[in-house]
């Protein structure tokens, strides 16, 4: 995925200009008040990229923006020089179910909230793998497949990306492995993988103890799934030990991640090109602010 630049209209300083030698880092942004309000907070903590909820994450029932709305969002968006947006699905979504009708909800309910990504003129919506349940992962990974396709079988061009989990239990894609399974199976050019790092330090498939152990990690990421399919990297430390299974962020430096595995982690160069985006408490437990993305920014 090509590197995506933020052009200002005015003359550039020494600080703007270095922001933009630095990959995309954004946030997950609040919608209260109204869709367009997002992109004035992403301004307020000097977020060049957003993830918002296109609808509320814990209901089936979609909530689809009005004309209007949808016009003033392109409107702002296109004044931020169409800096790029992502939506998270609902929670509540889980593809790889054995339920045949939770599994016929989540399709239903994600191919609505794909379609809010495309009217948000957004790159792409970004979604959990689920759970098999009580059957075999095998089988679970084999309805995940199936109901992606049936996802992506609708038209327009944002894409569906699949983010890997903290595993435990019957949870799926907590290994290369599992993403690899599925991203052979769907081979499609609008099927793309978020990659959170607190979920694979938290499943156990990468400590960020050095440079050596990252620069593997990504090495076999590559051999397995391929790199170009990697769009945006969830930037979250994480509150619990390595291999614990719990998914729980902490602020960047804050977890047991620590700012020397995130140094580590920025300093691979094959990820220069990918956005970054922060999901992380905050200081105040109000969400990613500022404070997150300059202490995100000093490790590059």
């Amino acid at each position: 995925m090509a590197s995506i630049l933020i052009r200002s209209r005015k003359k550039k300083s020494p600080e703007t200009d270095k922001l933009s030698a630095l990959p995309i880092i954004g946030a997950h942004v609040s919608t209260a008040g109204g869709l367009e309000r997002a992109l004035d907070n992403a301004k307020t903590i000097g977020a060049r990229a957003i993830q918002i909820f296109g609808s509320s994450p814990q209901r089936w029932q979609t909530a689809f923006p009005d004309e209007k709305t949808v016009a003033d969002f392109l409107r702002l968006k296109q004044a931020a020089d169409n800096f790029p947006v992502y939506l998270h699905a609902g929670y509540l979504v889980n593809l790889a179910s054995d339920n045949p009708e939770l599994r016929k909800r989540s399709v239903k309910n994600l191919t609505e909230h794909l379609k809010i990504a495309g009217l948000l003129s957004a790159q792409g919506l970004i979604f959990h793998a689920g759970s098999s349940n009580g059957s075999p992962k095998e089988s679970g990974l084999k309805n995940l497949i199936s109901g992606v396709k049936e996802v992506l079988r609708g038209p327009g061009e944002a894409k569906l990306l699949l983010e890997n989990s903290a595993g435990g239990g019957n949870k799926l894609c907590s290994t290369l492995e599992e993403i690899s399974k599925v991203t052979r199976g769907i081979k499609d050019e609008r099927f793309a993988i978020c990659f959170d790092t607190a979920h694979a330090f938290e499943a156990g498939i990468i400590q960020y103890l050095d440079s050596v152990e990252v620069k593997k990690f990504f090495s076999d990421w590559d051999k397995l799934i391929g790199l170009e399919k990697l769009d945006v990297i969830h930037a979250n430390d994480s509150k619990t030990d390595f291999r614990s299974n719990h998914d729980r962020h902490e602020n960047i430096g804050a977890g047991k991640i620590g700012s020397g595995g995130f140094r580590h982690l920025t300093g691979e160069k094959r990820l220069q090109n990918k956005i970054w985006i922060l999901e992380v408490p905050g200081a105040d437990d109000s969400g990613p602010d500022k404070e997150n993305i300059d202490k995100l920014a000093s490790l590059f």
